[in-house]
């Protein structure tokens, strides 16, 4: 179901509520009033933050807020059973649906009967991308810069990159928010230079493990061209653009190289974009960041 007026609300069920991308100014005047009308309100703090102040401010006008985790958001059992008898809203940075995971939480809600009421919001993926002044149309897939954990690094983020550069798409790179990978709250957001030191670690696994990589058909031989053609860069020199606290009073962005990214602070949220080939217009937003 999509969204509707406080007045249309169920008297059960659950409503995904967007909260925007930090601050409560973002966030749509009907998706504040619905987690307002809620009888039970969830902030799902897995994915995304918001800053404590504005969490603070939200939790003064529309009532009590409990934090859950990767747990309680995977494993829905509990928010459901709640849902099936009372108002239950699940706020959620950004748009409700942009992760999958929520997404699942929708259909689990709805294969039990119970009411889902969404309410969308800004969220990055769309807001970052104009912000910096590069074309929408020409972004590939996005990926995560993920923590090295317990010692693994993974390479799927980088091939992402490397693919989306090698077929001329830009690239929108979340960072991670928690070095355990656990998800039950010890959450360190990465910065900038904690980013340069896993793109590097990856750099150096992917370049080993090219060799190794089938060609068993087109996909397969053009992935390993593309890997190889990343693998030949220089990691330091390739332009990306830092994005800081985007949608908050913080927002700052940066053009900058990879290099760079270790002598850079950044906010409270990062995330990254790395260019493929500019047109003149696309080139012209991005200097005036640097």
């Amino acid at each position: 179901m999509t969204a509707g007026n406080s007045a249309e609300l169920p008297k059960s069920g659950l409503l995904l509520v967007g909260m925007g991308p930090g601050r409560i100014s973002s966030m749509t005047i009907e998706a504040k009033n619905a987690a307002k009308s809620a009888d039970f309100r969830r902030y799902e703090a897995y994915t995304a933050l918001w800053p404590a102040d504005e969490l603070a401010k939200l939790e003064e006008d529309i009532g009590d807020i409990k934090m859950v985790m990767r747990p309680e958001v995977e494993s829905p059992t509990e928010l459901l059973d709640l849902a099936k008898t009372h108002l239950v809203a699940l706020l959620i940075v950004g748009d409700p649906l942009q992760a999958t995971t929520h997404v699942d939480i929708q259909l689990q809600a709805l294969e039990a009967g119970i009411n889902c009421v969404v309410f969308h919001g800004i969220s990055i993926t769309t807001l970052v991308t104009g912000a910096v002044g590069l074309s929408n149309y020409r972004f590939g897939r996005q990926t995560t810069i993920t923590y090295p954990y317990g010692g693994w690094v993974a390479t799927s983020p980088l091939e992402v990159i490397a693919a989306n550069i090698f077929q001329n798409q830009h690239t929108l790179a979340l960072l991670d928010l928690d070095p355990t990978g656990a998800g039950t709250g010890k959450q360190i957001p990465m910065q900038p230079s904690d980013a340069y030191v896993s793109l590097d670690l990856m750099k150096e696994k992917l370049s080993s493990n090219i060799s190794g990589m089938p060609e068993d058909n087109t996909i397969d031989s053009m992935k390993k061209l593309a890997f190889e053609e990343f693998a030949d860069k220089d990691l330091n020199s390739i332009k990306v653009v830092l994005c800081a606290d985007m949608g908050t009073k913080d927002e700052k962005i940066t053009y900058t190289t990879v290099g760079n990214l270790k002598n850079i602070d950044g906010g409270r949220l990062n995330c990254l974009i790395f260019p493929a080939i500019t047109s003149e217009v696309e080139e012209k937003a991005l200097l005036r960041w640097q």
